[in-house]
């Protein structure tokens, strides 16, 4: 099974480095982007004698522990 961990910083928190992409395409013209975040996107396979009901409820602990900092970043996980 293939999971997908999709994680984002949260509102308000500070991203120096979807500002300097803002700014890079501003530079080279792309003036309407006002606004860029940055996150990062984790693609998981499970073995298949994970019990699909208990899927959701691993890959959130794993998310919890290492995946995201539950402090500053939000996470989504997408089951495909």
């Amino acid at each position: 099974m293939k999971v997908r961990v999709v994680v984002t910083l949260k509102p308000g928190v500070l991203d120096p480095q979807g500002r300097a992409i803002a700014q890079a395409l501003g530079g080279l013209g792309f003036a309407s982007v006002e606004e860029a975040r940055v996150g990062k996107l984790i693609e998981l396979t499970l073995s298949d004698d994970v019990a699909a009901d208990d899927v959701g409820a691993q890959v959130d602990a794993m998310c919890r522990r290492l995946l995201a900092n539950p402090v500053i970043e939000n996470y989504r996980i997408e089951a495909e």
